[in-house]
């Protein structure tokens, strides 16, 4: 089947796409913006910079899928599972994620900008101090976040001037 084939099947029938979805399958820089994916087995896909935007995920497998640089701005999720998953600069922001696993999933570089993550378990992932937040996300409670996380800490490269800004910076009104 091709990507597309892939992608027409997964917005139709999840049921069916879990009964033929082989061990693994590249669906790498595919486009499943505003699809509702339910109960969908997502398990060792490569998704790498894959949209997701503003889809509705419910109950949904991303164990050890590779979503490396994937869009998933707007999304709503709930109930899914990204144990082992690769998260590496994949971007959340503005999305509500809740009640979903992110055990042993690597953060880094994730962006998860006013991302509601409501009672999602991220106590065992990896690399969570290397994402990005603001101030407007909602983390879990603490103890569903790594003992060494915190949560208040908002860090944001793009704030930060060479020093020739900060001298034209010194004279503006």
């Amino acid at each position: 089947m091709t990507k597309d084939e892939w992608i027409k099947l997964i917005a139709s029938n999840t049921d069916e796409f879990n009964a033929k979805k082989p061990d693994s399958l590249d669906l790498s820089e595919c486009d499943l913006s505003a699809l509702d994916i339910k109960n969908a087995d997502f398990t060792n896909v490569d998704f790498q910079g894959a949209n997701f935007s503003e889809c509705r995920l419910e109950s949904v497998n991303f164990s050890h899928a590779n979503l490396e640089g994937a869009d998933l701005t707007r999304v709503h999720a709930a109930e899914c599972d990204f144990q082992g998953a690769n998260l590496q600069g994949t971007d959340f922001s503005y999305s509500s994620v809740t009640f979903s696993n992110f055990s042993d999933a690597d953060m880094s570089g994730t962006v998860l900008n006013e991302a509601d993550l409501s009672d999602s378990d991220f106590s065992g992932c990896e690399n969570l101090s290397a994402c990005r937040f603001d101030d407007g996300t909602i983390w879990p409670d603490p103890d569903k976040l790594p003992e060494d996380f915190d949560s208040t800490y908002s860090f944001d490269l793009s704030s930060l001037k060479d020093e020739e800004e900060a001298e034209q910076g010194e004279f503006e009104y």
